[in-house]
């Protein structure tokens, strides 16, 4: 009865007209996250007598480090707990022994009372603990968008009797609408990410307010950090390509969370450098940097500790840091931008990373930087050197170890 039901509503949408299908496609533009959209979604349902006490809505997106994410909402939560999972989960025994796994492989509609489990029976795990909860019935359809990309929508009952046929028919005549406004609100979150992951969240936020066009750029105190890892043409060319990678994962892992976390925004990576900045507005900006790098350091050490017991090469790096204002914006060709600082500040910063190889010092600061942080910083000056592209001498300071 309920398949047929199924497809029925496939030819026919809806079965009913329905105030809530005019509230999803109209009432929730304003909203921009589809989590407190499935909340209110569930008190409304309970409102209108559908005794919905448990909702979940699977989805995948494209993150660096989960691929993808469950909002489940139960009765009484004003809010829904978002948990992320992580790659190779469609691999699991968890995954497999779950009712998403058949929604994933294909099935339109997957419904099961739980009020007749049987005792010691194969049925999915989830069953006998939603049955636990004291939940009478589970329902999950797939949530279909663009070329093919398929999530998973489920909602459970405490009703006595479970869901009836009126219920799940009101549910299905949901599916639809919850497609569009979830598409949308999730290739939303797909966007934010991907800028995230690429040009970092600032710049993000910059390019998702608009700043899109050629040559529009904003003039910004900052912190200019230029890091490099050393020798790495001569590991690239005596290790495997997947040697390389791990090795320069590790090496950007150690050095740039130490940067996010106290402020510090990655602009690009370079091959085996980065460029990062510590805008001014923060009072503290130039001694997060030097904290920044020290912590950096350690991390290093600690890589360098474990590259050894597996044979893997010691890695070591120079970085130079500068303090100016910068041009904080896009520049490129026609249709390829990139969204970065430039200016003679960035320019000295580089050239001070290079000088790192010539003073043997790994951290190398200029003294327009020193005079803006701490005398406990643990900075000593080395002297003056001429920098290429510059006229009068720099007066450089390097970091102690």
């Amino acid at each position: 009865m309920v398949q047929d039901l199924h497809r029925h509503h496939a030819e026919i949408w809806p079965s009913k007209k329905r105030e809530l299908i005019d509230w999803l496609m109209r009432g929730t533009q304003a909203e921009r996250y589809i989590d407190r959209i499935l909340v209110e979604l569930c008190e409304q349902l309970i409102e209108k007598g559908i005794p919905v006490a448990r909702s979940t809505l699977h989805f995948r997106t494209h993150h660096p480090e989960w691929l993808g994410a469950r909002i489940l909402w139960r009765k009484g939560s004003v809010e829904a707990k978002i948990t992320t999972f992580d790659y190779g989960v469609e691999q699991t025994e968890q995954f497999r022994r779950s009712p998403a796994s058949e929604i994933y492989a294909g099935s339109r509609f997957v419904r099961k009372n739980l009020r007749r489990l049987a005792e010691g029976s194969e049925e999915y795990p989830l069953y006998k603990e939603l049955a636990d909860e004291g939940l009478t019935d589970y329902a999950a359809w797939p949530i279909e968008h663009t070329l093919g990309k398929r999530h998973v929508l489920t909602f459970a009952s405490d009703g006595p009797e479970g869901f009836s046929e009126d219920h799940l028919a009101f549910l299905t005549d949901l599916i639809p609408p919850i497609t569009l406004l979830s598409e949308i609100r999730i290739k939303n979150v797909v966007a934010r990410t991907l800028l995230d992951t690429y040009v970092g969240p600032k710049a993000s936020a910059e390019i998702l307010a608009g700043a899109t066009r050629r040559g529009t750029a904003s003039t910004i105190s900052a912190a200019i950090m230029i890091c490099d890892l050393r020798n790495f043409t001569e590991i690239s060319s005596h290790w495997d390509q997947e040697s390389v990678l791990a090795i320069l994962n590790g090496y950007f892992d150690a050095v740039t969370t130490p940067i996010e976390a106290h402020g510090g925004e990655i602009l690009k990576f370079m091959g085996d450098g980065l460029l990062a900045v510590f805008p001014l507005n923060e009072p503290k900006a130039c001694t997060n940097l030097i904290c920044a790098v020290r912590e950096g350091q350690s991390a290093m050490w600690e890589l360098n500790r474990a590259n050894s017991s597996k044979g893997l090469p010691h890695l070591s790096y120079g970085v130079g840091v500068h303090v100016g204002d910068v041009a904080y914006g896009n520049i490129g060709s026609n249709r390829r931008l990139d969204f970065t600082v430039i200016g003679p500040a960035v320019n000295i910063a580089s050239r001070l990373e290079a000088l790192t190889k010539e003073v043997g010092s790994p951290v190398l600061v200029s003294q327009a930087f020193a005079d803006m942080v701490d005398d406990g910083c643990g900075l000593s000056h080395v002297g003056d050197f001429r920098v290429r592209g510059w006229d009068a001498p720099v007066s450089v300071s390097a970091l102690r170890v």
